[in-house]
């Protein structure tokens, strides 16, 4: 029965067992809530084909309250995003749907008004906003504000460069090849000091 209120929703009997093998969980919502939550999603921007998308990303999303789904999108704008990027960091990662609005504040402050990223950066690698500020954000951005002062880097590096690599290559892209500073460096990024940049 639920696979039936999927399809007509716009899923591929495919598409919901491969989302139901995803999150199990998918279809114990009632019908109600289903649509409500694609009614929801559609009601902030998001076409169907967008909604559906979103749903095969993070199912979770289904489980979300209505208020909870708006608050975010309220959020992002009253934090500077146009309605657009709004949508986009939901298009991108959906999970984000889910996040405190104190915790999106906090990371926002910092990458945009401490590191000097902007929103647009942000919009586009969202990811980001599921990263712990203090065990991951923080340390690769004191390694790039070290850099930075020392002027061993002329600018600052894209976001997704110095957020998202892996952590090895973070180390040999930013860490490794500036040998001058390697153990000031380590030190940085393993949290036993902290950059006075």
């Amino acid at each position: 029965m639920k696979v039936c209120i999927y399809k007509k929703l716009g899923f591929s009997v495919d598409e919901v067992w491969s989302t139901f093998k995803k999150w199990p969980y998918l279809l114990k919502y009632s019908e109600k809530k289903i649509t409500q939550t694609f009614e929801t999603l559609r009601e902030c921007g998001l076409t169907e084909e967008e909604v559906r998308a979103v749903v095969k990303k993070y199912p979770e999303c289904v489980g979300t309250s209505e208020e909870k789904i708006v608050g975010s999108v309220e959020t992002f704008v009253e934090l500077g995003f146009t309605g657009e990027e709004a949508l986009m960091i939901i298009k991108r990662h959906p999970q984000c749907i889910g996040l405190a609005s104190d915790t999106v504040k906090s990371k926002i402050e910092f990458l945009v008004g401490k590191m000097g990223w902007g929103l647009k950066d942000v919009a586009s690698t969202p990811i980001v906003l599921g990263f712990s500020l203090e065990k991951f954000i923080l340390p690769r951005c004191n390694v790039i504000r070290a850099l930075m002062s020392k002027r061993l880097i002329g600018e600052m590096p894209a976001i997704s460069s110095a957020l998202t690599s892996p952590k090895l290559r973070f180390l040999k892209n930013f860490v490794k090849k500036h040998e001058e500073v390697l153990p000031e460096l380590i030190s940085i990024f393993n949290g036993d000091c902290v950059s006075l940049a």
